[in-house]
């Protein structure tokens, strides 16, 4: 591991009096994800610039491997050859706990047979849903045997395309798997989208990627239908990630919750991230916020004030908020996240009892969570990070600022989308401790 931290291991955070320095924000997540698959989906050599490292991505990369593309790091690029329209058959693919690995993946399955997926987390993507995916691939023809629509799941084509329904009601990422699958079907796809849309930032990355692969696609403005005609190719060529807002907020917020001043680089001002709203939302708490050009600079020590927002559109960055939340003067609510319930963990109710534990006082609904913020945390307790990145951020964050020192369990598996989240915040002044864990206990 690039952190130098041992492979498994629980963190003691220790309270942290002020935050200063400069961090260039991590690959983005979302974009490598995306521009992986889309490399492997073309024929001929792409380099991806400034890739990823996090788990998510080495998980992707192993599949698309076991596929047949051929990848090599070089420096912070990751330079694919790959394999087409044509992946290889009769293959087992382990995405690992990433589960917008898992879907994309899925949808591009229907150009094989007998693609099966498994994973090593049945207590964590295991348990998600994939139902919505797998019933739009059988309505286009593909034969798909699955436990229950959650993993082991095998995925048979050939499929020729046409028009089908998914729903968006759980995820955008079923949709996002479809338009990958879209330009090398013989006949293309229109896409319907039902129910109420989840996280349309995520639709448009997938479009824009396509974009800058050459493949056309057209999109209704509320994205409910997408039109991408078949039998087109993906172009090879070179792409560069851009920096990633959902993880760069949980720094933003640290700076936030702590005097200094901190700046994070490499955030483009105009980046299709839906966690881009962070911004605005620290902003509107009270934060000390500038931009100048991809540079973002937050001012610490401002006192905070509860807001009420729709929390759909930055999702990824709702944890990192509720440190803020914790932080601000009266109740801020989150509304309309009951996606957050589908993640690693349930995000809702396992952050309320997380916030509970130390202290806090936080209330769900099936849609919402609420975080009365308070003048100090008390610390001196063990905190279970569910085996969840976000979850890892957020109660790093409230550490801190706790009057004593907070042990995280299972912090390991913050590599799972940002390896140097600790690294990043020692060059700005936190203290952390590391204590190796064995494989045998439970996180």
């Amino acid at each position: 591991m690039t952190d130098g931290l041992p492979e498994r291991f629980d963190v003691i955070v220790h309270p942290v009096s002020a935050l200063w320095g400069e961090v260039r924000a991590q690959p983005s997540k979302n974009y490598t994800t995306r521009y992986l698959l889309a490399a492997a989906l073309a024929e001929g050599e792409t380099r991806v610039v400034g890739a990823a490292t996090s788990e998510d991505a080495r998980a992707l990369l192993d599949c698309l491997r076991d596929w047949g593309a051929e990848v090599t790091r070089v420096g912070e690029d990751a330079v694919v050859r790959g394999f087409g329209a044509r992946p290889r058959a009769g293959v087992t693919l382990n995405p690992g706990n990433a589960g917008a690995v898992a879907r994309f993946l899925m949808g591009v399955a229907a150009l094989t047979t007998d693609t099966t997926f498994v994973t090593d987390y049945a207590d964590s993507l295991g348990k998600r849903p994939q139902g919505d995916l797998l019933e739009a691939l059988e309505r286009l023809g593909a034969r798909v045997r699955s436990a229950g629509g959650r993993l082991p799941v095998t995925i048979s084509g050939p499929v020729r395309g046409g028009q089908v329904e998914v729903s968006a009601e759980n995820s955008s990422q079923y949709a996002s798997a479809l338009m990958f699958l879209a330009p090398l079907l013989p006949e293309g796809l229109d896409l319907r989208l039902t129910g109420e849309i989840k996280s349309r930032a995520p639709l448009r990355q997938t479009l824009a990627t396509l974009a800058a692969f050459g493949i056309q696609a057209a999109a209704s403005p509320d994205l409910t239908r997408v039109t991408i005609p078949g039998a087109q190719a993906y172009r090879a060529g070179r792409v560069l990630v851009p920096g990633d807002y959902p993880g760069s907020a949980a720094l933003l917020v640290a700076a936030a919750i702590r005097p200094g001043e901190v700046t994070v680089s490499n955030l483009r001002p105009d980046d299709l991230q839906g966690e881009r709203a962070a911004l605005e939302v620290l902003r509107e708490m009270g934060a000390d916020l500038t931009r100048e050009g991809d540079r973002v600079t937050v001012r610490g020590g401002r006192p905070l004030h509860a807001v009420t927002r729709d929390g759909d559109a930055f999702t990824d960055a709702v944890q990192a908020l509720t440190a803020a939340a914790a932080s601000a003067r009266g109740t801020t609510t989150w509304e309309n996240v009951a996606t957050l319930r589908l993640k690693e963990c349930d995000r809702i109710s396992d952050t309320r009892r997380e916030l509970l534990r130390l202290g806090l006082s936080a209330a769900e609904t099936a849609d919402s969570l609420s975080v009365t913020g308070a003048g100090h945390i008390a610390g001196g307790v063990s905190a279970d990070g569910h085996g969840d990145h976000r979850m890892i951020m957020l109660l790093t964050l409230l550490g801190l600022r706790a009057d004593a020192p907070i042990r995280i369990r299972g912090a390991h598996h913050i590599r799972k989308s940002y390896p140097l989240f600790f690294r990043h915040l020692e060059g700005l002044g936190a203290r952390f401790e590391y204590v190796e864990t064995s494989p045998d206990q439970l996180h």
